[in-house]
C-alpha cells in the first residue's frame, strides 16, 4: 500500500517565499521521480495543480449557485474530480490506495488522462471543458514513476489553497510560474522567448489601460503574463472597476484572446488564465505567423481586429518562407514580421504595446527593416519608446538589449517620446520593478522633457534612415583634453611603475 502522507493543519502561505518553498518541496519529489529538469516537471505541476484549483473553484461556484437556487454544472463527473482521487481521504483514492501495488498511476493513464483529453470531444462540451481537454492535450501519461511519490505529491498540493495561500500578497499558480519559468529560461537560454518579466508587464499595461469592453490579444503569449495582467488591471483591487455582472462576464468570457505554438507552453498558458478568473480564454494552439494550426477551438468567433495588443516576440527568432509570403515586407526576422502582424491586426484607433530588441530599433541596412518601422509611422502614432536597461531580462535567460514601443493605430507619427532606463544598473539580485518607471508615469501625460526624457521630430528619424534607438541628447559625455604629448608622458610614467614593481617581485623571488 502506497504511503499516505498527512495534511491536516495546514500551514498558511502568507508569501511568496513560502509559496515558493511549498512548490520546491513538490519539484523535489518530482526530481527523484523520473522529472529531471524543469521542462519536465513545470509542465506535470500544471496539470496536477490546475485540476486541485479547479476542483476548489467549482465547488466554491456550486455553493453559491445552492444559496440561491440556481443550476451548476460541474466540468467533471466523478471519480475524475479532485477531491474524488486526489484528495486525502476521497473515495475513489482510498479504492486505488487499497488495491493492487500501482493501481494509482495505472487510474491516472489509462482512465483520468484520457476522460480529461477526450472532454472537447463530448457531445454539446461546455467552453470550459474544451480548456480543461487543452490544457490537458500533451499529457499522455505522468512523468512520476511510483504511486508512493504520485501521492507525495498531490498531499503536497492538496495543501495549495484559497484557504492556505493569502491572496493579497501572493498570485497561486503566476507565483509558481515566475519561479519555474525562470528556471527554464537561465537552464535552456530560452526564457524570453515565453516569460516577460512581471513588473515589465505591469508597466506596459499600466501605460497602455486596457478597459472593460475592449478586447485584448497577445499574439505570441507564451505563458499568458501580459492576458493575466491585464485582467488584474481591467478589474481593480477586489474588482472595485467592474461595475456590473454583465461586466465581469465580458471579462471572463469575451475580452482575451492569444495564439501560441509552443505546445509545452501552450497549456501552462490556459490553465494560467483559467486560474486568474479568465473563465474563456480564447488561446489558438499553432504558429501565429504560418497560419499552420494545431488547435483552434478556442478560437472561434475571436475578431479579426482588436482594440488592444501586449506582447513581447521571440528575442532573435528566425522564420523561413511558409511565413514570409504571408507579409508585405519579407524577412526571416521573427520579431519584424511579429510588427507587421500587430500593426494590420489593430483596429483603427486600438493600442499596442510591445517589447523589442534594441536591433529592430537601429538597423537600417536590411529593406523590410525599413519598410516595417515606416509602415509603423505611416499607419500609426507612436507615442512612446522607452529604452530598457541590458540585463532588464536577465532574469528571464536573456541579456539582449530591449524597448518598449506604445503606438495607436489610425493617425501617423508626427514625434517620438523617449525615456531613458538604460542607466539603472539591474541583474539577476537586483531586478528592474515598476518603481523605476514612476518618473515616467508622472512625465508621459504631457511628455516633458527631463534628464531622462526627450522628443524626437519625424523628419530627424526619417534623416536617420528610421533608426528609432534612443539616444539620450542629455548625457553628457567625459572629453579628454590632454594633448598627446601629456598622454604619452602619463603611458610612459605607469610603464615605470608596472617595471618598478616587477623589479620588486623578482627580487623577492
Amino acid at each position: 500500500m502506497a504511503r499516505v502522507r498527512r495534511s491536516g493543519n495546514r500551514k498558511r502561505l502568507a508569501t511568496p517565499q513560502s509559496v515558493d518553498a511549498a512548490v520546491k518541496a513538490i519539484c523535489d519529489i518530482m526530481r527523484r521521480s523520473n522529472c529531471a529538469g524543469a521542462l519536465q516537471y513545470v509542465p506535470e505541476l500544471t496539470w496536477i495543480l490546475f485540476l486541485r484549483i479547479l476542483d476548489e473553484r467549482e465547488a466554491r461556484e456550486a455553493d453559491r449557485a445552492r444559496a440561491v437556487a440556481a443550476d451548476f454544472t460541474r466540468s467533471l463527473e466523478p471519480p475524475y474530480r479532485w477531491r474524488d482521487w486526489a484528495a486525502p481521504g476521497g473515495p475513489k483514492r482510498q479504492e486505488l490506495q487499497d488495491g493492487t501495488l500501482g493501481a494509482v498511476l495505472s487510474f491516472v493513464n489509462t482512465e483520468l488522462l484520457p476522460y480529461l483529453r477526450g472532454l472537447r470531444d463530448k457531445p454539446g462540451a461546455a467552453p470550459q471543458q474544451k480548456v480543461i481537454s487543452e490544457i490537458m492535450s500533451g499529457v499522455e501519461r505522468t512523468r512520476i514513476d511510483t504511486d508512493r511519490n504520485f501521492l507525495d505529491v498531490l498531499d503536497r498540493v492538496h495543501e495549495i489553497s484559497s484557504q492556505t495561500v493569502d491572496p493579497t500578497h501572493v498570485f497561486t499558480l503566476s507565483q509558481v510560474y515566475e519561479g519555474l519559468l525562470l528556471k527554464m529560461g537561465e537552464k535552456n537560454n530560452d526564457g524570453g522567448q515565453f516569460f516577460t518579466p512581471r513588473e515589465v508587464i505591469r508597466a506596459m499595461v499600466r501605460a497602455i489601460d486596457p478597459k472593460i469592453g475592449e478586447t485584448v490579444y497577445d499574439p505570441g503569449c507564451g505563458t499568458g503574463g501580459f492576458l493575466a495582467q491585464a485582467y488584474e488591471h481591467m478589474v481593480g483591487p477586489e474588482h472595485s472597476k467592474v461595475g456590473s455582472p454583465d461586466q465581469l462576464g465580458t471579462l471572463k468570457h469575451r475580452t482575451f484572446y492569444g495564439r501560441e505554438k509552443d505546445n509545452t507552453i501552450y497549456p501552462i498558458a490556459l490553465a494560467n488564465l483559467v486560474l486568474h478568473d479568465i473563465d474563456e480564454p480564447h488561446v489558438w494552439h499553432g504558429n501565429t505567423l504560418t497560419g499552420q494550426e494545431t488547435y483552434g477551438g478556442l478560437f472561434q468567433d475571436a475578431p479579426a481586429l482588436f482594440d488592444v495588443i501586449l506582447m513581447n516576440p521571440p528575442f532573435g527568432g528566425k522564420e523561413g518562407k511558409d511565413a514570409q509570403t504571408r507579409f508585405a515586407y519579407k524577412t526571416s526576422a521573427t520579431q519584424v514580421l511579429f510588427l507587421q502582424h500587430v500593426t494590420d491586426s489593430l483596429k483603427p484607433g486600438g493600442r499596442c504595446g510591445i517589447v523589442l530588441d534594441e536591433g529592430v530599433l537601429f538597423r537600417t541596412n536590411e529593406t523590410a527593416f525599413v519598410q516595417t518601422k515606416r509602415k509603423l509611422l505611416d499607419e500609426c502614432d507612436l507615442s512612446c519608446i522607452v529604452s530598457l536597461p541590458a540585463g532588464a531580462f536577465v532574469n528571464a535567460g536573456a541579456g539582449v538589449k530591449t524597448n518598449l514601443l506604445f503606438f495607436t493605430k489610425g493617425r501617423p507619427t508626427d514625434r517620438v517620446y523617449y525615456y531613458d532606463l538604460s542607466g539603472v544598473k539591474v541583474g539577476k539580485k537586483s531586478p528592474l520593478t515598476l518603481a523605476h518607471f514612476e518618473e515616467f508615469f508622472r512625465l508621459l501625460p504631457a511628455r516633458a522633457d527631463s534628464d531622462r526624457s526627450w522628443t524626437v521630430e519625424r523628419k530627424e528619424i526619417e534623416a536617420r534612415g528610421y533608426d528609432l534607438k534612443a539616444v539620450n541628447p542629455h548625457v553628457k559625455t567625459k572629453e579628454d583634453t590632454r594633448s598627446p604629448e601629456e598622454l604619452l608622458d602619463v603611458i610612459e610614467a605607469r610603464g615605470r611603475e608596472v617595471a618598478e614593481a616587477i623589479a620588486a617581485v623578482r627580487k623577492m623571488l
